[in-house]
């Protein structure tokens, strides 16, 4: 196991067109499945069948051609199902309705929500007269946390992009969650659980109840085929990288 490469080749988001749509900075099949590995932990099966609509607006450089049936091939032997393409030259675009998928540009457009209209700047205040300099006012920021008030069932997935996820439920067998920051688990982790999913090797996974299939952090990852460690089955745990070979280890949490 290794920490994952600083560059992200490919990110996934939801939508509301019950789609999941994957933003690529590659197209070579061969540099996607590498940045997949790491990402998703290696699991073969870490999505659900769930449809993808896949974004090439970050694309630095085209390429002549594209590996279209590669690229399905590698994103089917994840249990994703390409759908459509968005954000591809005219030449390329063709190429890809020719290997089955729809150009869905116009869809993934009325997806994004509309930028909220700005209010014309006011004028400047008049000048004032000279004060005594006092000492700025701390503003305190909030964390970007997401919350999920529910069950996670075998075969759903939640995703907390740009932020921490608090988990109000239990997280079951066959279930997975995932977020760019840490992930916190009130009830029983049985499922998966992904934290720092891109890059983020401070994140932690902590769960009241220790028991996940797999627990992944900044692409550094653990499976547990053969069980969870007695020291942690069913307890309160917490998982992080440490060092500078970022280790993950599994430590017990004292709440008493």
């Amino acid at each position: 196991m290794s920490a994952p490469a600083p560059a992200r080749q490919i990110e996934f988001r939801n939508t509301t067109l019950g789609a999941t749509v994957a933003l690529v900075q590659a197209v070579e099949p061969a540099t996607l499945a590498d940045a997949m590995h790491k990402m998703l932990g290696g699991m073969p099966d870490f999505f659900n069948g769930e449809a993808l609509i896949l974004d090439f607006a970050g694309i630095p450089q085209w390429p002549e051609r594209i590996d279209w049936a590669g690229l399905q091939s590698l994103l089917r032997r994840y249990r994703l199902q390409p759908i459509g393409v968005c954000n591809l030259p005219e030449d390329l675009a063709a190429a890809a309705q020719r290997a089955g998928l729809a150009t869905l540009d116009a869809a993934i457009q009325r997806d994004r929500p509309a930028e909220p209209a700005r209010a014309p700047a006011a004028p400047p205040p008049p000048p004032a007269e000279p004060a005594a300099a006092s000492a700025p006012v701390a503003v305190p920021v909030a964390a970007s946390t997401m919350y999920l008030d529910r069950n996670l069932r075998s075969g759903q997935q939640f995703y907390a992009r740009g932020a921490d996820l608090v988990v109000i439920g239990s997280v079951s067998p066959g279930a997975e969650v995932i977020a760019d920051g840490s992930i916190h688990c009130y009830g029983p982790l049985r499922g998966r659980a992904i934290a720092g999913a891109q890059g983020d090797h401070c994140a932690r996974v902590l769960a009241t109840n220790f028991g996940p299939e797999l627990v992944s952090i900044a692409g550094v990852y653990r499976t547990f085929e053969g069980g969870i460690p007695a020291a942690f089955a069913g307890k309160a745990a917490q998982v992080r990288l440490t060092g500078a070979e970022h280790t993950l280890n599994i430590e017990s949490l004292q709440l008493d």
